[in-house]
């Protein structure tokens, strides 16, 4: 790292808070980051409507102390790394179908926060500021107006234009942020793409992952698998009907009553009512702990990941398939663009059909063939360090 590096200071406009897990990438980022870099963190900012929904809420109790002046909004997290509640409340927009009066609050809105975010940066005499504005193209939109000194790079690691909530504004407004940021990087191939038929420099940076509790070793039969025989095939993740596809399930199941197939994770109601449950061969185990899932994919015979085509999905980057192959399992799993990075270490399926071959090919695999070492050093090369090298790559060749 040169000298000049060490000028470079990031403000991080996190999509999630930074005390929750999910959706955590940003918060990985910021902390990797941090070993070289002085880095503020800026919470996502307290808007009318959750103050009133959720006024219980520990966080939203924190937010308003900080709003009120009773607590410090600006916290030292560890050395070079400062987290900040923003002491400003935004105008809820959601509600909101007219273009110009969504336009007139997106700007007000992202006026008081860059602000605010000034504010913060004064305090702490950054100067050569990079702005990381993850996936938040709502409060990101307008932001380069309000510091127009900065550069700005748009973070994209989910396709949230076709979730309900943004079907009436996001497009435009992710299409905005997209031209106008001095550089975008995503987290997948096809994000990638999607990014760069607006700005040319769009950048692939993958994504990191915490794959620490998945390293080999020996590890208990969970009680609720030692009563179902083997071969398990198994999934582990929320089971969303919008998110993976229940005919592939039904389909594996029916076509091969020797095979178990068993699910791990919290159901939505289409999986609740749907015909999975009338089938013998399936199990749904339920929620499981962090410290629990480990064990739950050590003990499968093969791994699923029947995911559905349609456009929330099709560009999201399959976390969970590192995890699998963390612990050196085959996969077996729908073919997207997302999954081309690991398309020589998995079984990729096009239809229902290629799922029952392909599941057949995994059971037959030798448990000491090379491809077991291949698949876990595959996985472990999706490290935060090495996401957030190729960032650094890009930021600072521009």
């Amino acid at each position: 790292m040169t000298s000049s590096f060490s000028t470079i200071e990031f403000v991080i406009i996190g999509l999630q808070p930074w005390d929750i897990e999910i959706g955590s990438n940003c918060k990985n980022i910021a902390l990797e980051l941090s070993q070289d870099f002085r880095v503020l963190y800026v919470n996502r900012a307290l808007d009318r409507s959750s103050r009133i929904k959720y006024y219980r809420d520990q966080k939203v109790k924190n937010r308003l102390k900080a709003i009120r002046g009773k607590k410090s909004a600006l916290e030292l997290i560890k050395k070079n790394l400062w987290v900040y509640d923003p002491p400003v409340i935004l105008e809820s927009t959601g509600w909101i179908r007219s273009k110009r009066l969504f336009d007139f609050m997106s700007r007000l809105n992202s006026k008081r926060l860059a602000k605010s975010v000034m504010e913060a940066t004064s305090r702490l005499s950054f100067k050569n500021i990079v702005i990381l504005i993850d996936n938040d193209f709502y409060r990101g939109r307008y932001f380069k107006d309000y510091m127009p000194n900065v550069k700005t790079v748009y973070y994209i690691r989910d396709y949230l234009t076709e979730q309900p909530y943004f079907k009436k504004h996001g497009q435009r407004y992710e299409k905005y942020l997209i031209q106008e940021s001095d550089m975008v990087l995503a987290n997948s191939t096809y994000l990638t793409g999607y990014a760069s038929s607006y700005n040319k420099k769009s950048f692939y940076i993958g994504q990191g992952c915490d794959l620490s509790s998945f390293r080999g070793q020996v590890r208990n039969i969970p009680e609720d698998l030692k009563v179902i025989n083997n071969p398990i095939i198994g999934y582990i993740g929320a089971l969303l009907s919008s998110r993976l596809d229940i005919s592939v399930i039904e389909y594996t199941a029916k076509e091969n009553l020797d095979w178990n197939i068993v699910l791990v994770g919290p159901e939505d109601e289409g999986f609740v009512k749907s015909n999975l449950h009338n089938i013998p061969n399936i199990y749904f185990l339920g929620i499981k702990s962090k410290d629990e899932v480990p064990n739950y994919i050590a003990n499968f015979d093969v791994c699923i990941n029947p995911q559905a085509i349609n456009p929330s999905t099709i560009g999201n980057y399959p976390r969970k398939i590192d995890e699998y192959l963390a612990m050196g399992k085959p996969v077996v799993a729908t073919a997207t663009e997302a999954m081309s990075t690991f398309k020589k270490y998995v079984y990729l399926c096009d239809s229902k059909e290629e799922y029952l071959i392909n599941i057949k090919r995994a059971l037959n695999e030798s448990k000491k063939s090379a491809m077991v070492d291949s698949r876990i050093e595959l996985a472990f090369s999706h490290t935060w360090e090495d996401s957030v090298e190729k960032l650094k790559k890009y930021i600072f060749e521009e």
